[in-house]
């Protein structure tokens, strides 16, 4: 399995807001729900909606994806759902694997992996199309699509291969005024570039826009209600739905839930305790291998081994196979990060850092690499650039600028002694974001919504599980499920009790009880 797979079998996409920082970061609603949930649930819009009948009334046209037993299509939505009789649509990228029986058909099961900025459509090809559980696939039409601004959907884009090549590589734990310097223009050179190429979209690309693309998605297929799974960011997305539309909600799962209330500040500062979190359980299983290029001793003896490697590819980057890419402690510590969604991933960081500290980078780089989606022949997916955009505009940004973020170093550094710094200055990049934010932290209750499934692992790197505890709180229908385990999400990664109570759920309408948890010694 290539490096690329592996960081993909879980269903979750990796995403990065800044330079470093992992997706999941945004968060609120940036309107009232009223006037989206009026109305009978129905797959046509609520009188209140009438300029969106048409959008609602537009037909499919199935085409063979290219890809076995898949079909695609692509919905028009409106670019401005404020003027949606403007005539300015984007286009939306779907695609469906029809249900495979037996059974009567439940209808559609939309997934989405997560982000901002994750392919659904990608997503859905490669793992949930044909890994979901065999009985949910049997009685769903597997649906997802492509967000607003994410690939084949009127996708964001920022900057050439080689300039992303120079951005992933700039020195994220500035030590002077220069380097310092040096990270503010990239941010800004960054921001420039995605308005010059993306300024049609870029303040269209909300997650509250998403959501409504979503309810059009429902009614376009057919469905009086949205029966949904979402992981991380997708979590987000549903809540948000949820609290838009309660009165069309089917059933709802949240795996890696997000909590709308938090700051984007706190947000990333939670975030980065999360991959301390991770780091631990990824240092307590070093120091237990033979192969533990760390060396023996507690995490903290381990994660200060880390922090002094980082230190000397700062000053001295490796050779990689690619001369314009040594591997500096930017790439680095990305590639560290990578792993550490996945446990199934730590032999191959063990095997990375071994290589790395004895003068190869290339195996670091490449997981580098598969965190940004960039393609042996230097070609980036859009989803850093989706990702920055998507965050950018649902929340203001989680610093006024350099000063800012040098007054709370303190603080991210106390989260995670590893990344702090380096998290903490990534959270800059949305200071100099040419469009302004127009959502804000907030609740989401989806009042009057049916039971909502919010799972949560409890040492999840990139959405801790305090995250998962505070949505299941604040939806009033919200019912928590736990995974007492690591990695980031649970459903599909191997817990026979977390498949078991969330297929009851999906096949039957039954919610897991109140509480309920999961580990991997209980499957």
């Amino acid at each position: 399995m290539d490096t690329r797979s592996l960081l993909r079998t879980t269903g979750t996409v990796i995403a990065a807001a800044g330079l470093l920082l992992s997706g999941c970061t945004s968060g609120g609603s940036a309107e009232p729900r009223a006037a989206a949930s009026s109305g009978t649930p129905s797959a046509q819009p609520s009188p209140d909606q009438a300029a969106l009948r048409p959008y609602y009334e537009q037909k499919l046209s199935w085409r063979d994806c290219g890809v076995p037993g898949f079909q695609c299509s692509t919905m028009k939505a409106p670019l401005d759902y404020a003027n949606p009789g403007s005539g300015q649509d984007v286009d939306i990228a779907v695609a469906r694997r029809p249900a495979t029986g037996p059974g009567k058909r439940l209808g559609s099961l939309v997934v989405n992996p997560g982000g901002p900025g994750g392919s659904g459509i990608g997503y859905l090809q490669a793992y949930a199309g044909i890994g979901y559980p065999a009985p949910v696939r049997a009685r769903y039409d597997m649906v997802s699509f492509d967000p607003r601004g994410v690939d084949r959907s009127s996708p964001v884009e920022c900057l050439t291969g080689p300039a992303m090549d120079k951005y992933t590589q700039v020195d994220q734990t500035p030590d002077d005024a220069a380097e310092q310097a040096r990270l503010v223009t990239a941010f800004k050179e960054f921001a420039a570039g995605c308005q010059e190429r993306s300024q049609r979209v870029l303040s269209h690309v909300s997650t509250v826009e998403a959501a409504r693309d979503m309810d059009l998605l429902r009614g376009v297929l057919g469905d009086k209600k949205l029966t949904y799974v979402g992981a991380s960011y997708g979590t987000f997305l549903g809540a948000m739905y949820a609290d838009l539309f309660p009165d069309r909600v089917g059933r709802l799962v949240l795996d890696g839930a997000m909590d709308p209330s938090r700051s984007a500040l706190d947000l990333n500062r939670d975030q980065t305790a999360g991959f301390e979190t991770a780091f631990t359980s990824f240092a307590k299983d070093c120091a237990k291998q033979s192969d533990c290029p760390l060396g023996k001793g507690g995490p903290e003896a381990v994660g200060a081994r880390l922090k002094e490697f980082f230190r000397k590819v700062d000053a001295q980057p490796l050779p990689t196979g690619d001369r314009d890419r040594p591997l500096g402690e930017a790439l680095a510590t990305t590639g560290v990060i990578a792993a550490l969604y996945d446990e199934s991933a730590w032999p191959q960081l063990r095997e990375a850092l071994t290589e790395a500290m004895q003068g190869d980078g290339a195996p670091l780089l490449a997981l580098a690499d598969s965190y940004y989606e960039r393609e042996p022949d230097g070609k980036y997916a859009n989803l850093m650039y989706a990702n920055a955009a998507v965050n950018c505009l649902d929340q203001p940004p989680a610093f006024s600028g350099p000063e800012a973020v040098r007054a709370a170093l303190p603080s991210f550094e106390k989260a995670s002694p590893v990344f702090g710094a380096g998290l903490a200055w990534a959270s800059l990049n949305c200071t100099y974001w040419p469009v302004k934010a127009t959502g804000t932290a907030k609740p989401l209750t989806a009042k009057g919504a049916p039971p909502i499934v919010v799972v949560g692992t409890t040492r999840d790197p990139a959405t801790p599980y305090q995250w998962a505890q505070a949505l299941a709180d604040q939806l009033e229908s919200g019912t928590l499920l736990t995974y007492e385990g690591d990695g980031h999400t649970a459903y599909g990664r191997g817990s026979d009790c977390i498949d078991t109570a969330i297929n009851r759920y999906l096949l039957e309408g039954k919610a897991p009880e109140p509480g309920k948890k999961c580990g991997p010694a209980a499957g």
